[in-house]
């Protein structure tokens, strides 16, 4: 009898043993982000762990930031991490070679937890392939309210006529295909890619004419001036009074101006007599899950984890991220910040730059022409530029 007892007492010991391991059980798992990332990295994973004490989480962390992110994937798939961050222009390719889980898990709470912008960049003929992590990659206007009103700040018209009132300039890089685009896509034109990858661009149609002739009005402006983000830097609040850009010039121009700083939505522009919005590129970082991940689970609650709206206050914090959680974005923090306010309010009228190489070196060349008050004409010049950027 005291044998049996013995051998229950040892089995029963041993199935304890084998709960006890099972519940301990290890979770390896590789993941990827910039230099600057990976303080803020390591921090969320352990938060993440601590709120998943059933599992063991053992992470390694590689320094890869989201430009070279599709690079490094494609180099060795299985040895790439099981969670990375990639910014919108590489999904497609991404996609297409098979590198991303679809995100199937909670899917209905993050697409509505997210703007809108964010998803449509996440996703692929309308699957959603990442977990929108920023939406902090656009543009949209600078002005010192000194010079130029909130009302003034809202067509191109208004805010052209003071600045020539005041005898100061309004910068534009619009040899810069990046911003140029924003007229086209505010009057209705299409710049992406098809089911194939090829460019689809259609600037050259009866819309694109319009708001060529647009651009070309605003640059034959006398408050008009061109030039990149170091003229805007160098003149506002002296020569320049407003001018479009991105967050990152946001605290150059905050110094510059002082109490004048203000930022706000592109302006409208002047179409047929009405007034059209400008529209944007709206680019966004995303993190993505590796189809090759052997813990695609855990990696789906990571990536999920680290792309919440807890998650993206902390990033704001600590890296001056644009949200792209609406919660996160509307947070006292952030709400605070002129330069993400006004992002936030333009990325209604952004769209993903799903764009090839071959756009920008013509859309430079079409730019430049305009800002050089050529007489050219323009549907010509088009034809010319969408023929460059569509040849295959």
């Amino acid at each position: 009898m005291m044998k049996k007892c013995l051998c229950l007492l040892l089995c029963l010991t041993m199935l304890c043993l084998s709960a006890g391991a099972a519940l301990a059980e290890t979770v390896a798992l590789k993941v990827w982000g910039s230099q600057e990332d990976q303080e803020l990295l390591a921090e969320l994973c352990e938060a993440f762990a601590a709120e998943h004490p059933e599992t063991t989480y053992e992470f390694t962390f590689g320094v890869v930031g989201e430009a070279d992110a599709k690079a490094r994937y494609l180099e060795d798939p299985a040895a790439a991490a099981d969670v990375f961050s990639y910014p919108d222009d590489q999904i497609i390719d991404l996609v297409n070679a098979d590198a991303l889980y679809e995100v199937t898990r909670n899917h209905d709470e993050i697409v509505a937890a997210n703007s809108v912008g964010s998803v449509n960049a996440a996703s692929v003929g309308g699957v959603l392939y990442g977990y929108p992590m920023t939406a902090d990659n656009g543009y949209f206007l600078y002005y010192d309210t000194s010079v130029i009103s909130d009302e003034d700040a809202k067509s191109f018209d208004t805010l052209l006529a003071a600045a020539e009132k005041a005898g100061k300039k309004v910068q534009i890089d619009i040899s810069n295909g990046w911003y140029l685009a924003g007229f086209f896509l505010g009057n209705g034109c299409t710049l992406t890619l098809d089911e194939n990858g090829n460019q689809i661009c259609d600037f050259n149609s009866e819309k694109g004419l319009k708001a060529a002739e647009a651009v070309r009005a605003i640059c034959n402006h006398p408050a008009y001036t061109s030039g990149d983000d170091t003229v805007l830097q160098g003149g506002m609040g002296d020569a320049i009074c407003a001018g479009i850009s991105g967050t990152w010039v946001a605290a150059a121009l905050k110094e510059r101006l002082g109490d004048n700083y203000a930022a706000a939505k592109l302006p409208t522009f002047t179409v047929d007599g009405e007034q059209v919005q400008m529209g944007s590129f709206l680019g966004c970082k995303i993190l993505g899950v590796n189809t090759q991940t052997q813990h695609p689970v855990e990696a789906m609650e990571l990536a999920e984890y680290l792309t919440s709206e807890e998650a993206q206050i902390r990033r704001y914090e600590v890296r001056g991220y644009g949200p792209s959680n609406l919660k996160a974005a509307a947070s006292e923090a952030v709400s605070a910040d002129v330069a993400l306010s006004a992002l936030a309010a333009q990325s209604e009228f952004g769209v993903s730059q799903h764009v090839l190489g071959a756009f920008w070196t013509p859309a430079e060349a079409f730019g430049a022409e305009l800002e050089a008050h050529s007489e050219a004409d323009l549907q010509t010049l088009l034809d010319q530029f969408v023929s460059q950027v569509t040849a295959q």
